[in-house]
């Protein structure tokens, strides 16, 4: 699954490459300047919104997975007291522990399910920001165009 998404991006990334690569130097480039200036404004501002999201949405998955943290280790301290009762005590005190020894289990991998959340959702907003500066870089490299070829349009007299 790994080396397919990894192709993936390595393909995208080289189908990207001639369009970052391009240069604009006259006059009659201003067009597809233009026209990818635009695409990469619009892409900063749909990158930014979901960086924007991402990191709003981390605190939540934080709380959550200190909570079920929290809630496992209750639940582990519950199983080890009803194992001790149920090592002296009859076949029921043994039932009961046994579903309590589950709740624990099912407790426990909640609480590693809510802490790969909390890690999935940072490196979502560690991908989107690699991915806005990249972006920015280009837009700076843009405007640096845009404005040679101004500057070439300007008469040198004024």
């Amino acid at each position: 699954m790994n080396k397919i998404v990894l192709f993936c991006l390595v393909l995208t990334t080289a189908t990207a490459a001639p369009a970052f690569s391009q240069t604009y130097k006259t006059m009659a480039d201003t067009a597809k300047l233009n026209k990818e200036y635009v695409s990469v404004s619009n892409d900063i501002a749909d990158l930014t919104a979901k960086l924007t999201i991402a990191r709003n949405d981390l605190p939540g998955y934080q709380a959550k997975a200190v909570d079920a943290n929290e809630d496992a280790q209750k639940t582990a301290e519950k199983n080890t007291e009803k194992a001790a009762e149920a090592t002296n005590g009859s076949v029921r005190d043994a039932k009961r522990a046994r579903r309590q020894a589950r709740r624990s289990v099912r407790d426990a991998k909640d609480s590693r399910n809510a802490q790969g959340k909390v890690s999935d959702q940072e490196k979502k907003i560690d991908r989107l920001s690699s991915a806005l500066d990249k972006k920015q870089r280009r837009l700076d490299e843009l405007t640096s165009m845009r404005t040679a070829i101004m500057s070439t349009m300007m008469p040198t007299g004024q």
